[in-house]
């Protein structure tokens, strides 16, 4: 019998029974020690990397499940011998939605909206920037990436991906760019999306040179993570640039940050992926992983074996 671990009921009860598996509630966060018997511990959903470490003390344990597709900080604290899955693909769907969102509301000028209509004002918003015949870049062409411009492709735009490195396009790109031609990309966009995971390669990688490159009135929208901007260099271009953030550095943005009041800066606290199809999509994620496990089958979705 495989014994699993949940950190909490909703996601143990959204997989249900699968056979050959025996759930137990517990929260490695918690001060609460953990069954020796876990062999697979799924992590909790937020602070997985501050809440792991105990995760060493099962003799047992051979994978921890994230409920994350980005695992900065897991690596270091969960101990080599236990391999790391993430949960890659849930949320595609529901961060390509939310970075479609807020592109179109700071292009159309929603916040400004929102805050005539709390003044109970008419305020007219002037020609504003279209999606529609906009230059689109997206830094970063994973998973997330692809469902981006799957749903920036139906708004009659101009799309080009970039990666780490130039490779050969797909089905939705003709090519896709690497990392080292974004000087050349840059200066020509009209909106630059960020979806690139947090690695010694990208940390700062949104600096003031970044900015700087991007054309006056250009949309930078921020859904991978914090640190993959530097945040004094966003407050220096806000109003030039208009930005729009899931995530910030620090996270949460403290109250009174200077980036809250920047001209053209709209945020959101980091609510790309906690939709309605959350639980449902990862059960699925967990049920699959597990059924494999009890199989035989290799874990699927490894960010380190």
């Amino acid at each position: 019998m495989l014994v699993v671990s949940f950190p909490e009921a909703e996601l143990r009860d959204a997989v249900g029974e699968v056979p050959g598996v025996e759930s137990v509630l517990w929260d490695p966060g918690s001060d609460e020690a953990g069954d020796e018997r876990i062999e697979v511990v799924v992590a909790p959903y937020l602070g997985a990397a501050q809440r792991l470490a105990p995760v060493a003390d099962l003799p047992r344990c051979r994978l921890v499940q994230l409920q994350s597709a980005g695992y900065d900080g897991v690596l270091e604290v969960v101990p080599e011998r236990i391999a790391v899955a993430n949960a890659a693909g849930v949320y595609d769907a529901p961060t390509a939605e939310l970075t479609l969102g807020l592109t179109l509301a700071s292009l159309r000028g929603i916040p400004e909206s929102v805050r005539s209509a709390d003044d109970a004002t008419w305020r007219p918003l002037g020609r504003r920037p279209a999606l529609a015949g906009s230059r689109v870049l997206i830094v970063g062409y994973g998973s997330v990436g692809r469902a981006i411009v799957s749903r920036f492709a139906a708004f009659e735009v101009e799309l080009t991906a970039v990666a780490s490195r130039a490779r050969d396009g797909d089905d939705l790109v003709e090519r896709v760019h690497g990392v080292d031609e974004l000087p050349e990309l840059l200066p020509h966009q009209d909106v630059v999306v960020v979806i690139t995971p947090l690695g010694d390669s990208t940390r700062g990688l949104v600096d003031d040179t970044f900015l700087s490159a991007m054309p006056e009135g250009a949309l930078l929208v921020n859904v991978a993570r914090g640190p993959v901007a530097d945040t004094d260099a966003l407050v220096k271009h806000a109003g030039r640039l208009r930005i729009a953030l899931d995530v910030t550095d620090p996270e949460p943005l403290p109250d009174g940050h200077p980036l809250w009041s920047a001209p053209d800066v709209l945020i959101t606290p980091h609510a790309g992926g906690n939709t309605s199809v959350l639980i449902p999509r990862m059960a699925d994620l967990v049920r699959e992983q597990l059924s494999g496990l009890v199989e035989g089958r290799d874990p699927i979705h490894l960010v380190r074996p």
